[in-house]
């Protein structure tokens, strides 16, 4: 690696030759990038979290390889909030407050960003956020990389609708706002657009960590034996994945006979589970390890490389970190300072490559273009990919099937600049019905 030293002295000498108006050489001296992890790496969703706290560090010595930004070495300054959501709002406190971080990049569940949202938003800090979420959310302050539900709940359930013939739906869930707000939207989608009756969705929620799953897999079982074909579609996060997925093995629910679709079980969380009796069983997402493009076999080399384990896997959100690390870093460059609105301002627009051969591009509303993928388990734990999108999808921060969402728009650029935008009423504010419920 080249000391850091040498390559800001010679980038500010190249500069100088070439007649740019550059800072001092005493720039060289400024103190690191300071960059915030935000990721549990203990508790019930540290066997989905820690790699992407792994995931930003690599990112951080990489761009120090290859001379930092602006020409300032970058530092990564870790926390752990242990899996417990009040404790995510007081360590990105201490990140942006103590540490004086000038950006964060963390959590996974919704329950957390929402207890981090109003300390990013009150310290005017900046959060790249790289899960799947539920929408109904437009933050100044946070940049979504994961998917929004038109990324990857509505097509996934338009697959198992048009492809698979499924007819009897299973919304299982862990109890909090991402499972309960998507089966929402799922809900009044599969009645408004394939006419599904209440009799023919049921839908469960178990708390985080759950373990004793027989009686619901029982449950699942009886409602997928009525003659009609039947399919689950898994918002159950966390490390409650290991021992259901065990229980629908132990049970012999073949995915021949009632498909899951997962959209929080990934290469990381199939490592803890013999796949073998799930083979055929899905998932829904905008990356594969197995994609198969010359971009994807360099991050999967540099994350072997980075472990040092050759069984190491990746997942979409390393991917999203990977898009969202790299979206920061070009908005930096652009904006020619960390500091929060340039970089802000800077970065709506802005297009990187992603690992599935394309390219992802910020979008005004703070979320980014995708493509969807379904993959299959197979016995290996990795996914044969099985269906695409033809091109990206943009992410969608307000759902066309919730009452208060259709009417809104949200869209961050001047003049507007507004999360929540009534394009019936003509102003910013949302809806009635979400001020109602406000008011509640």
């Amino acid at each position: 690696m080249i000391p850091s030293s040498v390559t800001r002295n010679s980038r500010w000498l190249a500069a100088s030759l070439l007649g740019a108006a550059v800072a001092s050489p005493a720039l060289a001296q400024e103190d690191p990038i300071r960059v915030g992890i935000l990721h549990s790496l203990s508790g019930t969703m540290a066997i989905s979290e820690t790699v992407l706290k792994d995931t930003v560090e690599m990112l951080i010595e990489q761009q120090n390889a290859e001379g930092g930004l602006l020409g300032r070495e970058l530092e990564a300054v870790v926390v752990d909030p242990a899996s417990d959501w009040p404790l995510f709002a007081e360590k990105a406190r201490e990140l942006l407050a103590q540490e004086e971080v000038d950006v964060i990049f963390g959590n996974w569940t919704s329950v957390s960003r929402k207890s981090v949202l109003p300390v990013v938003e009150e310290l005017n800090g900046l959060l790249f956020y790289p899960v799947q979420y539920e929408g109904e959310e437009s933050s100044e302050n946070v940049f979504y990389t994961g998917a929004a539900p038109n990324q990857q709940a509505i097509p996934a359930v338009d697959y198992l609708h048009d492809q698979v013939g499924v007819e009897r739906w299973v919304l299982a869930g862990t109890d909090y706002v991402y499972p309960r707000t998507t089966n929402k939207i799922l809900e009044a989608y599969l009645k408004d657009e394939f006419g599904v009756v209440d009799a023919d969705i049921m839908v469960n929620y178990t708390p985080f960590g759950h373990s004793d799953w027989q009686n619901i897999v029982s449950e699942i079982k009886a409602f997928g034996s009525e003659g009609k074909k039947t399919a689950v579609v898994s918002t159950i996060n966390g490390d409650a994945n290991v021992p259901f997925y065990r229980e629908l093995g132990n049970q012999g629910i073949d995915a021949a006979d009632i498909p899951v679709v997962a959209f929080s079980v990934g290469e990381q969380e199939l490592t803890g589970i013999d796949t073998a009796p799930l083979v055929g069983h899905l998932a829904a997402w905008n990356y594969f390890m197995s994609v198969d493009t010359d971009a994807n076999y360099d991050f999967i080399d540099a994350w072997i490389d980075y472990t040092g384990d050759e069984m190491a896997v990746t997942n979409d959100p390393m991917e999203a970190h990977y898009i969202g690390f790299n979206m920061w870093t070009e908005a930096v460059r652009k904006a020619g300072t960390t500091e929060v609105d340039a970089v802000k301002d800077a970065i709506i627009g802005v297009s990187v490559p992603n690992l599935s051969g394309g390219y992802a591009a910020m979008m005004p509303n703070h979320h980014i273009t995708k493509p969807v993928l379904i993959g299959e388990i197979q016995d290996n734990g990795q996914f044969s990919i099985v269906w695409e999108t033809p091109s990206t999808v943009a992410g969608d921060a307000w759902s066309d099937y919730l009452e208060g969402s259709q009417d809104l728009i949200s869209d961050w650029r001047k003049p507007m600049e507004c999360g929540n935008y009534n394009v019936v009423k003509g102003s910013c504010g949302g809806s009635e019905a979400q001020e109602e419920a406000a008011a509640e």
